[in-house]
């Protein structure tokens, strides 16, 4: 099984958001129907920019706390360095 962590983002200079999930699909859907009240649904945060997976959920779980620890710049260096468009990449998981 895998374990994902991602960044979602309300627009490219908008809000961002770091998560874990073992589900990405799934997870970024509920994202976007805000099918749970909070930060994500309150500032519209829709738009998978970024995701990783790893193997086991420890280390998903590291990852997700480290990135929540950083800069917003240095996020979102992270982001751009494999999408500097910062285009929602949830339809390419989806296939």
């Amino acid at each position: 099984m895998a374990y994902y962590v991602y960044i979602l983002a309300s627009r490219r200079d908008g809000a961002i958001y770091v998560g874990v999930t073992n589900a990405l699909t799934r997870r970024v859907y509920e994202h976007q129907i805000k099918a749970v009240p909070g930060f994500t649904a309150k500032y519209n945060i829709t738009r998978l920019v970024w995701f990783k997976a790893y193997d086991d959920p420890v280390s998903a779980i590291m990852r997700e706390k480290e990135l929540k620890k950083w800069k917003r710049a240095w996020k979102i260096q992270l982001i751009e360095k494999d999408n500097p468009k910062w285009d929602d990449r949830y339809e390419s998981i989806c296939n």
